[in-house]
């Protein structure tokens, strides 16, 4: 009986955690993907003209830690002259944020 709670507690847990996935790939092609592009390289024209970076590369990968990606998704993202590159997330929570983040990761090669 010790074994089985464990069980169905992960067993009930995996649609919500795969809806949270599917609810982030959602969320990454509708705001994400026009700059970041569908693959995260960044190659698409908003994103070389805002200097998006590619996150199939580890290094770039490596570099952003997920406190940063969390923060830009929430707050924007600035140059260093105080220009608005990446505006900031609406209507979207910080387990959405968090999602969105995880889903982001898995563009790194």
């Amino acid at each position: 009986m010790k074994i089985m709670i464990p069980l169905v507690v992960v067993a009930l847990a995996l649609p919500v955690m795969a809806a949270q996935a599917g609810d982030a790939k959602t969320t990454y092609d509708k705001e994400c993907a026009k700059c970041h592009g569908a693959d995260g390289k960044g190659d698409t024209k908003m994103g070389k003209k805002m200097g998006a970076k590619d996150y199939t590369d580890a290094k770039v990968q490596d570099a952003l830690t997920d406190a940063a990606a969390f923060k830009a998704i929430k707050e924007g993202f600035k140059d260093k002259d105080g220009k608005v590159l990446m505006k900031p997330s609406e209507g979207m929570s910080d387990d959405d944020i968090k999602a969105l983040v995880a889903y982001m990761r898995k563009f790194k090669k």
